[in-house]
């Protein structure tokens, strides 16, 4: 399967799963784990488990954005531990999406439309051991017209949820 049609089915799952309104008995919740909340959903192409959070705080303050982290599992195409993100907002692709820890930065650099994903999978194994090690994990990104936002996730309940979301996808 090309890049392009990976990221556009990629795409296509997270907008379904970030809408909120989506409610279904294809959606099993497999818990809340203070900050993080991990999930199976069922759909024609197979079962798609995930870890995420929502921002605890977000710059500028004044934008409402549904921004959401994710750590994901889809067996059915052999992937595992898949990083993304998304601002709530198309990413302008001449600026770097980055999270940072502590001194540790990891670029997200497949960007499509609101979403972005890591391309190296050694890159997501460092990402996820430095998360299940950190309190906070920062992105930053820019919007289509230049401003700058910072999303700033707790880390609290990530590896339970990590868990959770690995072991309802094996």
């Amino acid at each position: 399967m090309s890049i392009i049609k990976k990221l556009f089915l990629k795409t296509l799952i997270l907008a379904v799963f970030v809408i909120s309104s989506v409610q279904s008995e294809d959606l099993t919740k497999l818990g809340t784990f203070k900050d993080w909340n991990a999930v199976a959903v069922f759909n024609e192409t197979g079962k798609i488990c995930f870890a995420y959070s929502i921002p605890v705080s977000q710059s500028p303050k004044a934008s409402n954005r549904e921004a959401r982290l994710f750590v994901s599992f889809r067996p059915e195409d052999k992937i595992s531990d898949e990083v993304s993100i998304t601002s709530g907002y198309d990413f302008n692709v001449q600026n770097a999406i980055l999270a940072t820890s502590g001194k540790s930065k990891f670029e997200f650099d497949l960007p499509q439309n609101k979403f972005a994903w890591i391309s190296s999978g050694k890159t997501e194994q460092k990402i996820i051991k430095r998360m299940k090690k950190a309190s906070r994990l920062m992105i930053t990104a820019y919007k289509q017209s230049g401003t700058r936002t910072t999303d700033d996730y707790s880390l609290m309940g990530f590896t339970k949820a990590y868990n959770a979301a690995k072991k309802s996808c094996t």
